[in-house]
């Protein structure tokens, strides 16, 4: 009696050739000879299977990613920072790219919040001939690596869009190697680069605009240290339109004559969701990973942080900050991102939350969770200066888990538990310094529309990036890179080299 079964599809060949068949061994071999597979051995040593029909943007990204040594700035499983599709839930939800799969550019969008540099070409901004010398690129050196948006049909294959990166290329044969990531679909396999081409030159007929391939390195510069933008909450697109757009065109078109009345002008309007788009990053740990200690690549990284946070609070626009927010006739005095001090113990537990929710793979909302027994410390060893940290009780209705929050801080005083009265005091992030970052990283322009020339001299004197001290210039070219990645996002044109409006 026969029994149905399922059964990985036959690649097509022609035009295809099988990775494993004899002739693509033997391209193989003779591409290894000719130096044209230097990019593949990273990429096979983190090549991975979609985990679902529709992630196959998110799969070659994630792949990409782990073979550039990107550091996700968060822990996937245990202990282990390691990108997977889960955790690039940025720009676009993961539902949403479940069900519908993900756009060209916004792919683009994720790999530039994942922090790595972009290059990114549609068929009609680029040409066979240069596409060639970029597959060349990257097939002769392991620190850069192309993502091909194409469409099976050109292959015969069954589906339509598809995503995976390039991993090689036959220079005789002017082949490329797809490594497929629908593993359980076709293995990897040689192509032709003319029929490549002509089959990212298709048209989605999601967005109407041509597909084309993405080259993505490591960046110039590492991701920010301490102060991030945010494009997970819907709130981004607001505020970012608000920031660019709004905020040059509100001081144009105010009188205004003084420091304060521009952050006056800069602050009244800010979208009530402002809290949700800027942060400074804290670090997250399970307690049994610690306990009352920290290891000495912890204790390096709160060190730099805790220098940022210096730096920031000693340039001439903090004070001018903290002076305006402070002040008796303050409109936005109360509003909960700009008060001069921020709850630490509700900030962490909201750090808790979000540290739970990633500890557990989730991706839902955090409103399943609740942190309990808040608690702030000092850490003290001998020979060296206290640290805050603080503990909470994260539970979800089912379990509950122990968390750390290490945090960044400058000295000053504050009563931790545990530490006796005399103690020292300690100031963390807050959102006088957190606003004072967002204002130095605001492109020049925004504010050119001063009328008062002497105000406006005064201004670039505050603003200027150009005699900050190197870690701080790094961190606030950093938010101005997001910014502009953000802005680009929401005008669709993600497809550009963002480094250009920086240079």
């Amino acid at each position: 009696m026969a029994m149905a079964g399922f059964y990985r599809r036959i690649l097509p060949s022609p035009p295809a050739i099988d990775f494993a068949s004899a002739e693509g061994k033997q391209l193989f071999m003779e591409s290894i000879q000719n130096g044209t597979m230097e990019g593949f051995y990273r990429l096979i040593s983190y090549f991975q299977t979609q985990s679902e029909p529709a992630y196959c943007g998110l799969a070659s990204l994630s792949m990409v990613l782990n073979a550039l040594a990107i550091d996700p700035g968060r822990k996937w499983k245990g202990s282990w920072r390691w990108f997977d599709e889960s955790m690039l839930d940025c720009c676009e939800p993961l539902e949403q790219v479940k069900a519908k799969g993900i756009s060209f550019g916004k792919l683009v969008c994720l790999a530039h919040c994942a922090g790595v540099k972009v290059q990114a070409y549609r068929t009609n901004q680029s040409t066979l001939d240069d596409f060639r010398v970029h597959i060349m690129r990257c097939s002769t050196s392991d620190d850069c690596h192309l993502i091909s948006s194409y469409h099976r049909g050109t292959f015969k294959q069954t589906g339509t869009g598809h995503f995976s990166p390039i991993g090689g290329y036959h220079a005789g044969k002017d082949m490329a190697l797809i490594l497929d990531v629908a593993r359980f679909k076709y293995p990897p396999h040689w192509v032709p680069l003319t029929l490549l081409w002509e089959a990212m030159d298709r048209t989605d007929e999601t967005t109407s605009q041509q597909r084309g391939f993405m080259l993505i390195s490591r960046p110039h510069t590492e991701p920010g240290l301490l102060y991030t933008l945010s494009c997970k909450h819907e709130s981004w697109v607001g505020v970012a339109k608000y920031l660019m757009d709004d905020v040059p065109l509100l001081l144009k078109s105010e009188d205004v004559k003084d420091i304060n009345k521009v952050l006056r002008v800069v602050f009244l309007s800010l979208p009530s969701n402002f809290g949700d788009f800027i942060k400074w990053v804290a670090e997250v740990r399970r307690q049994e990973d610690g306990g009352q200690s920290l290891s000495q690549e912890e204790k390096g990284r709160l060190s730099v942080k805790e220098e940022v946070l210096k730096q920031v609070q000693e340039t001439g626009l903090f004070k001018r900050v903290v002076a305006f927010l402070s002040s008796s006739n303050s409109c936005c005095r109360n509003a909960p991102i700009l008060g001069q001090e921020d709850d630490l113990p509700d900030i962490a537990a909201s750090v808790c939350c979000q540290g739970a929710q990633i500890l557990a793979g989730k991706s839902s909302s955090v409103e399943g969770y609740c942190c309990k027994e808040k608690c702030v410390k000092c850490l003290k060893t001998d020979g060296e200066k206290p640290i805050t940290l603080v503990s909470g009780t994260v539970v979800d209705g089912i379990s509950e888990q122990g968390l750390d929050v290490l945090v960044p801080s400058s000295q000053t005083k504050m009563n931790c538990c545990g530490c006796g009265p005399s103690s020292h005091i300690r100031m963390y992030p807050a959102g006088n310094d957190v606003l004072t970052a967002l204002l130095l990283a605001l492109p020049p322009e925004t504010w050119s529309g001063i009328k008062d020339e002497k105000l406006l001299q005064e201004i670039y004197t505050l603003v200027s990036t150009e005699y900050l001290p190197v870690m701080l210039q790094e961190e606030v070219l950093h938010l101005r890179r997001q910014l502009y990645l953000l802005k680009r996002c929401q005008e669709n044109r993600v497809d550009e080299d963002l480094d250009a409006p920086l240079s």
